[in-house]
């Protein structure tokens, strides 16, 4: 498997709006707008930094696995995602290791991204995504 870079970091919050406020009025970075992802049940904005991109999930469902998270956690660092060069590749290697995944195939994530997640008991606790993206 060959990990590019850290792609970005997930941030769970209960509101976009309110969020934004540090990461667009305080610290000035720029916004690249929103999007729905409604297979996921969120609502994303993503702030980029440098070569990686902050990425702010607000939950459009009390059932959605965002709103889950902050009912369990609190608002915060949800994940981590390391954009792959090759997504199918990368999971068949995980899965011959016997790490266990979230999911077996890769799904569509926010921006045309393809994406899967690892489970957290295979990563010290860390909810970790897989990320590949055409402009890699």
């Amino acid at each position: 498997m060959k990990v590019l870079k850290v792609d970005h970091i997930g941030i769970a919050v209960k509101s976009i709006d309110q969020a934004q406020k540090l990461y667009r009025e305080i610290l000035g970075l720029p916004d690249h707008g929103r999007e729905t992802v409604a297979e996921q049940k969120v609502i994303t904005a993503f702030f980029p930094v440098g070569d990686t991109e902050v990425e702010l999930l607000e939950s459009t469902a009390a059932d959605g696995p965002v709103a889950k998270f902050i009912e369990k956690k609190g608002e915060g660092v949800h994940h981590i995602a390391f954009r792959v060069e090759n997504i199918d590749a990368a999971l068949e290697e995980l899965k011959a290791q016997g790490v266990q995944l979230i999911d077996q195939t890769p799904r569509q994530g926010a921006g045309g991204a393809r994406i899967a997640f690892l489970h957290p008991k295979a990563t010290g606790g860390v909810l970790v995504e897989l990320c590949e993206r055409k402009d890699a």
